[in-house]
């Protein structure tokens, strides 16, 4: 998300919070603005026409629930042998 033309907020929070978010922020590789826009999104119930069909599986609980699946299983042509056809 670009900055350009974002309202900007100072919110106060719990320093145990204030923690967790900062944990979750390194664990995740993600700003700790972009997981409270999340959240905020989460909660107040985000525009899903604004929303990619990714965003909208990831807020879903959908992106990565399969364990034991191959790490490349989308993208690597040998997963795809004899996709599609008929047996």
């Amino acid at each position: 998300m670009s900055d350009m033309g974002a309202d900007r907020i100072t919110v106060r929070i719990p320093e145990a919070l204030a923690k967790r978010l900062r944990r979750r922020s390194r664990h995740d590789g993600q700003s700790e603005s972009e997981l409270v826009r999340e959240a905020l999104e989460t909660y107040l119930g985000a525009d899903s026409a604004s929303r990619s069909a990714y965003q909208r599986a990831e807020a879903a609980g959908l992106i990565g629930i399969v364990k034991e699946a191959p790490a490349d299983l989308s993208t690597n042509p040998e997963h795809f042998e004899g996709f599609g056809q008929s047996k």
